[in-house]
């Protein structure tokens, strides 16, 4: 069975959970789990974690995310997107690029977003977007967000395409939305990729196609190592006695000297997967594979 990180190139058209099946289904995992939701008009990066992998989803859901999207102008729709019917028009006043760059620069920085209803964040244990589909409209609490960088690539009114790098929570389709109200019109977001999820903003992507005929040919996997996500940590390398005790649940020494998550590697470079070290000096076993995956790591 495979245990690894892919990093998928989404195609539109498809959900989120529907291209994860199709990797799932061709790789023949037990287990998979993508990381941050796309849109099913979206494309672009949509990291999926297969089998032992999948303990580390919630680390690389952290990451920034930067996206490239396209405003129309003149139109909302109930999606915020052109998959939904327009629910209201507004004219497009007359625009200068600089004045659109000034806007933009009011959205840098942490803020307060209202999620859409087309998302799903759960109330009451239903998926707002089905709510939505049934009329229902219900408040929604604003989250803390930051847009890091937002850039005006093009300038062809009514359409405006922008570069965004942003937190994890951030909607795009909000965002596009606030934009266009700014300019004092509607809009809605007529394309969407989101470009990397760091940090694997230099890595390739691979296709489904791809992904498939690797699968169909029994031709090696294009994993990335899982341990690039959590370069942020601190690394512990044990011996095989020290890594086999840590295995069976017990804390080991490790000379950390602080309190901190560590990534774990035993002596032939295989990685375990992730700990907590003490002020004492021992490492507490936290996420660890049953497994060790091969290691990314610097010899």
């Amino acid at each position: 069975m495979p245990s690894g990180l892919l990093l998928l190139d989404k195609p539109a058209g498809l959900s989120s959970n529907a291209a994860l099946q199709r990797v799932r289904r061709a790789c023949g995992a037990r287990k998979a789990g993508h990381v941050g939701s796309l849109d099913p008009l979206a494309t672009g990066m949509l990291p999926i974690c297969l089998d032992e992998a999948t303990k580390l989803a919630g680390e690389i859901l952290q990451g920034r995310k930067k996206y490239r999207f396209t405003v129309t102008l003149g139109t909302r729709t109930a999606t915020g997107d052109v998959e939904g019917a327009p629910v209201e028009t507004a004219p497009v006043p007359v625009l200068e690029r600089e004045q659109v760059e000034r806007v933009l620069q009011d959205f840098l920085g942490p803020q307060k977003q209202v999620p859409p209803m087309y998302s799903a964040i759960k109330r009451g244990g239903q998926p707002l977007y089905r709510l939505a589909r049934e009329g229902i409209e219900v408040e929604r609490e604003p989250r803390d967000i930051e847009v890091f960088e937002l850039v005006l690539t093009r300038f062809e009114p009514p359409r405006l395409e922008l570069e965004a790098l942003c937190s994890k929570g951030t909607y795009v389709r909000s965002l596009a939305e606030d934009i266009a109200r700014a300019l004092g019109t509607c809009g809605h977001v007529s394309a969407l990729r989101r470009l990397y999820v760091e940090p694997f903003d230099s890595e390739p992507m691979v296709t489904l196609e791809e992904i498939e005929a690797a699968c169909r040919m029994g031709a090696p996997l294009p994993f990335v190592p899982l341990e690039r996500a959590l370069g942020h940590l601190p690394q512990v390398v044990l011996d095989h006695a020290a890594a086999d005790r840590l295995r069976h649940g017990q804390p080991v020494a490790a000379g950390i000297g602080r309190a901190a998550r560590v990534r774990l590697y035993d002596e032939s470079g295989c990685f375990l997967g992730l700990g907590e070290a003490e002020p004492s000096g021992r490492v507490l076993p936290r996420r660890l594979f049953v497994t060790p995956l091969p290691s990314g790591r610097p010899s």
